[in-house]
């Protein structure tokens, strides 16, 4: 077959497969890297310059460089994707298993919290949060509302650390188990307590804050140290406070 010939042919697969509820879009190369270092099943992959793509993963991430070269095939990416990735490589990604997931947030006792962004707005800033909780080793990230977690704008943002934590939409009566502790501006400053492993830490939106409903079932209140007269922090800031001082030295915390 020829080149040309091989290129539309992907066009044609990429195109049948790309309405598949089951796949998800990796847009450049670091979201391919983080969804293959932790097992994400590649659907498909491809590039303007494979080659390329396999001489770039040789010098950023020369654990994936293998599976880069033996995935990666030529395509035009403009008529595959919106919007081109300047590292020029898409994927498409089996979305992982969505009960063994909840499972993984149901068992008791965690080692690690969940984070709950309550009716979220930003996609970006879904993505930052994901991207945190991964690397903070968080069991996962809870979206309630009308936001899509797996939104491909939410994947791009979370630079496909979606594979390495748990990522799921639920309702108020699907909460994971475990205290819930509700970031609010009146709650107790979080400086002053030791968050459990198996906590539930729940983040209002960036424009509304915490829902009503959702500061009614909290077990604790907790407020992040601010400044008089500044308004409140960027989602992920907050989140990353959070999980800062769940994870590093403070009361009860110890190095």
């Amino acid at each position: 077959m020829s080149d040309h010939g091989s290129a539309d042919e992907m066009v044609r697969r990429w195109q049948e497969a790309a309405g598949r509820e089951d796949l998800v879009l990796l847009d450049g190369f670091h979201a391919l890297k983080h969804a293959l270092r932790f097992g994400a099943r590649i659907h498909m992959a491809v590039a303007d310059d494979p080659e390329g793509v396999r001489v770039l993963a040789g010098g950023l991430a020369p654990d994936v460089e293998g599976d880069v070269a033996r995935l990666v095939r030529a395509a035009p990416l403009k008529q595959l994707v919106p919007r081109v990735h300047p590292t020029g490589v898409a994927a498409l990604a089996v979305r992982p298993d969505r009960e063994a997931g909840r499972a993984a947030l149901a068992k008791t006792p965690r080692a690690a919290p969940v984070v709950v962004l309550d009716n979220p707005r930003n996609l970006g800033n879904v993505g930052a949060v994901v991207r945190l909780a991964a690397g903070f080793g968080a069991t996962g990230v809870v979206t309630r509302g009308d936001l899509d977690p797996w939104h491909p704008n939410v994947v791009r943002a979370g630079a496909g650390l979606h594979y390495a934590t748990v990522v799921d939409k639920v309702t108020l009566d699907t909460l994971p188990p475990g205290p819930l502790y509700v970031l609010d501006p009146e709650g107790e400053d979080i400086r002053t307590l030791t968050l459990p492993d198996d906590a539930l830490l729940a983040f209002g939106s960036e424009r509304h804050g915490i829902s009503p409903e959702l500061r009614a079932r909290a077990d604790h209140l907790v407020s992040l140290p601010m400044r008089p007269q500044v308004s409140s922090y960027n989602l992920a800031t907050s989140v990353a406070m959070a999980l800062f001082h769940w994870g590093g030295p403070g009361p009860g915390n110890e190095a």
